[in-house]
């Protein structure tokens, strides 16, 4: 049993790292770690035109490392992605990650840094005493649609709590910008609470511990992804589409206008 298994689990593994998607049209990627032990493994998440997700491909490797984040995104080129058409790209605040989709992406990789990571971030730098009103504040600001609004009321949070507390100011300014994406590019309702976060990803590792709930003793990245990748491959088929999906074909514009605006500013060539 334990022998069928490896063969099994090493050849869904083999098939998603080597699959061509050149015939997928995607609208964003989603692309986060999970963690087992002292092994982290990326994974990769599109969702497709229709709403659809799909998992892309795997990596084992530290999520802050821009080798391994640059090794994940180079696999889905090769196989056939097309990495001068415009994707948002959802990811936590992982600076390996963000340097990993500009490099190879350039000015199409549009990001969305994920909202619910970055209020974490900062009321990690506050005391227990300031937390609910910070909370609070960067809930309502990141509920705002319009982007200047947004934008202000984070950039007026950010001033009042410099002197108290720089370190929770600088956290929440670095990155500003791109935990706003979505509110700049004028998407709203369902699709914009689904792409805000990375939550798309982080729900399947109640999925993946289930799977693995048996496993007593890792024995090193290979094994780990195996087990992850057998685990995807039971859950693939209860996906269903994301919320907000019939909104989709308004991200495509969104995405291409503001590829067009980059190429034409120099924007993202400078970022």
């Amino acid at each position: 049993m334990s022998r069928r298994f490896v063969a099994m689990s090493t050849a869904k593994l083999n098939e998603w790292l080597n699959a061509p998607l050149e015939d997928l049209v995607l609208e964003a990627i989603v692309v986060d770690g999970i963690y087992f032990a002292d092994h982290c493994v990326l994974v990769a998440l599109g969702i497709t035109a229709q709403g659809q997700k799909k998992i892309l491909g795997l990596h084992e490797g530290s999520v802050e490392n821009a080798t391994v984040a640059r090794t994940l995104l180079t696999n889905l080129v090769t196989r056939g992605l097309d990495p001068s058409r415009p994707l948002l790209f959802g990811i936590d605040g992982s600076k390996a990650l963000r340097k990993a989709i500009r490099d190879i992406w350039g000015d199409a990789g549009i990001v969305q840094r994920c909202q619910v990571h970055k209020l974490r971030n900062v009321l990690d730098h506050l005391p227990e005493t300031e937390r609910p009103r910070v909370r609070s504040r960067m809930r309502k600001a990141y509920e705002e649609p319009e982007h200047g609004r947004a934008k202000a009321a984070l950039e007026r949070l950010a001033c009042e709590l410099e002197r108290d507390h720089p370190g929770a100011a600088a956290s929440l300014r670095e990155g500003l910008e791109e935990t706003l994406t979505l509110q700049g590019l004028g998407i709203r309702g369902a699709l914009f609470r689904t792409l805000r976060s990375t939550n798309t990803i982080e729900n399947l590792n109640g999925s993946i511990a289930t799977y693995t709930k048996n496993v007593k003793r890792w024995r090193g990245g290979s094994m780990i992804l195996r087990w992850v990748a057998a685990a995807l491959d039971h859950a693939q088929p209860r996906f269903r589409a994301v919320r907000g999906f019939s909104e989709l074909p308004k991200l495509r514009t969104a995405l291409d206008r503001e590829l067009a605006t980059r190429t034409k500013s120099g924007v993202g060539k400078a970022a």
